[in-house]
């Protein structure tokens, strides 16, 4: 995992499409183990979006944030 911006200072890190990673020979163990190096203790969500997995999660912390408001 490269250390651009995006990882390092986003709120929450989005990891999507982990359903692709076995296609392309990621370890998402591995990955997550980075993610947390790299971030300490700034959250990030591993998810696949398209089957809704990790959807709840990405939807708790923006409830939370308080940045969708009527």
């Amino acid at each position: 995992m490269q250390g651009g911006p995006g990882i390092t200072k986003s709120d929450p890190l989005v990891i999507n499409k982990t359903d692709l990673a076995p296609l392309v020979g990621t370890n998402l163990d591995v990955m997550a183990s980075d993610a947390k190096k790299m971030r300490g203790e700034r959250p990030f969500v591993m998810c696949n979006l398209k089957a809704l997995d990790g959807l709840d999660q990405v939807i708790a912390f923006i409830e939370k944030q308080g940045v969708l408001q009527n």
